[in-house]
């Protein structure tokens, strides 16, 4: 069940085609959920906006069998009519949400559009209000946003929630996907944790099916679709091995046999946007107000951010990184339309000491992002992002360290998964080496753009906080 708001972000429609197409005749299911927030919202910019048009076209064409997560939750409360006309024309299917920190009366305007699941609880005193408010709770767990274990007791405490739960994935690399696994790492987290096995196979299997219609598959049962797999009986408690995967009743993989796919490069877009307006080391200097400044404040292992009011350092009356006190400047550029517009800031918890980190994977606008020590070195990372078309990039002023090209839209790679997972470990080596502490730090900066979850964020409209009703300023007035 997968949203690809992040191509149609980048790509507009042309992206979603191409999933579709690349997603058939594979031995799996892949079913495609219409983006709903393309842009997720105002403070974002996107390729193109989809719109309710677009929204019932994805449906009328077969592409689509529910619709994305609605990540625009002001808009959803507020009765933006833009957001409304996306989930009418999405009609009866399932409509999958995302209300980061809803609660009370919000909350409940949320769930009256219709929409009846979430997958960004953090915290179990959410979790239990959404459950008991009728939503279901999609259980998550990432590469870096590990809400699994917080989140279990939800099931240790009382199995039958089991019957309104799932868990799921959400942002995992392919270095995650080789080495930790996927649906089989969450199983032996749960058996680890105590879950009954059983119980914890339902979370992945027969609630999902549930809840997303599939009523002929989840279950091994008289008339039911035969997708199952074989598991190793004397280890289950430990490792949680599948020895056989049958698809549609038929055999199609062994324990650690691996599938690659090479001949999907001729389906993709031949989009390439060429950005030519990247803005000078002048142009990102901050003249100093006097006072603190407001700064993004990363915490490890999740998605959410919190806002910081620091007293700045200061050099020559410009405000400047402080890599002393782990404070980074951050440039976002607009990157699909090549308007040159870009937001400035500041954020604490990414551990450069020197240098620049750099990404065109940055939800959910995938414009291009660069943290870094020095103007210098966030310029060079810009220019090397554009020259690229699109990737991430690690460097020192002029001398780049690392780089890896993403040609589909800034985002994918035609690349096998082991060549992947070298690369992006590559890319996570460079960044240590100037000073970057925490694990995954691309997959860390690209969630600093998403404006849906609070609290402070940046976009190349500058910093926005939902939470603070939209735009903010750098300076603390």
């Amino acid at each position: 069940m997968a949203d690809p708001h992040e191509i149609a972000n980048a790509l507009g429609m042309s992206g979603l085609e191409y999933m579709f197409r690349a997603s058939r005749g594979l031995p799996v299911d892949v079913f495609l959920g219409a983006p709903s927030c393309v842009p997720a919202s105002e403070y974002e910019t996107p390729y193109e906006e989809l719109d309710m048009n677009a929204i019932h076209s994805m449906f009328a064409r077969g592409m689509t069998q529910h619709l994305g997560e609605m990540m625009n939750f002001p808009a959803v409360i507020a009765g933006d009519e833009g957001a409304w006309a996306k989930i009418l024309a999405a009609g009866d299917v399932p409509l999958t949400g995302h209300a980061s920190g809803g609660s009370g009366r919000e909350l409940n305007a949320y769930i009256s559009s219709g929409i009846n699941s979430d997958h960004e609880c953090t915290t179990l005193t959410e979790a239990r209000e959404k459950l008991s408010s009728g939503m279901w709770l999609m259980i998550r767990e990432g590469a870096s946003f590990l809400d699994l274990k917080t989140l279990l007791p939800i099931i240790r405490e009382n199995p039958l929630n089991a019957s309104r739960c799932m868990v799921v994935s959400d942002d995992i690399t392919a270095k995650y996907l080789l080495e930790t696994g996927h649906m089989d790492a969450k199983m032996r987290i749960m058996l680890h944790e105590g879950i009954d096995p059983f119980v914890a196979l339902r979370l992945v299997t027969l609630s999902p099916a549930e809840y997303f219609g599939l009523h002929d598959r989840g279950i091994i049962a008289p008339g039911k679709i035969a997708d199952f797999s074989l598991l190793e009986r004397d280890v289950i408690d430990e490792a949680f091995r599948v020895c056989y995967v049958w698809k549609n009743g038929r055999q199609v993989a062994r324990a650690d046999d691996v599938f690659t796919e090479d001949d999907t490069e001729h389906l993709a877009p031949r989009i390439k946007t060429r950005v030519k307006n990247i803005p000078a080391e002048e142009q990102i200097r901050i003249k100093s107000e006097g006072g603190k400044i407001n700064v993004i404040g990363v915490t490890e292992g999740t998605v959410i951010t919190k806002t910081l009011q620091v007293v700045p350092k200061v050099e020559g009356g410009c405000v400047v990184p402080d890599p002393a006190n782990d404070i980074a400047k951050i440039v976002v550029l607009e990157r699909h339309k090549d308007t040159g517009r870009f937001g400035v800031g500041f954020v604490k918890g990414l551990g450069i000491a020197r240098g620049a980190v750099g990404s065109s994977v940055a939800h959910d606008a995938h414009n291009f992002v660069v943290a870094g020590a020095d103007d210098a070195s966030i310029i060079r990372a810009l220019r090397e992002l554009a020259d690229m078309g699109g990737g991430l990039v690690v460097n020192e002023g002029d001398c780049v360290k690392a780089e890896f090209a993403l040609p589909i839209g800034g985002l994918m790679s035609y690349l096998s998964p082991e060549q992947v997972c070298s690369e992006l470990s590559n890319m996570e080596n460079a960044a240590k080496n100037i000073g970057v502490k925490i694990p995954h730090p691309f997959m860390v900066l690209s969630f600093l753009q998403l404006s849906v979850i609070p609290e402070l964020r940046i976009t190349d409209r500058g910093y926005v906080d939902i939470t603070k009703g939209g735009i903010q300023e750098l300076f603390v007035k």
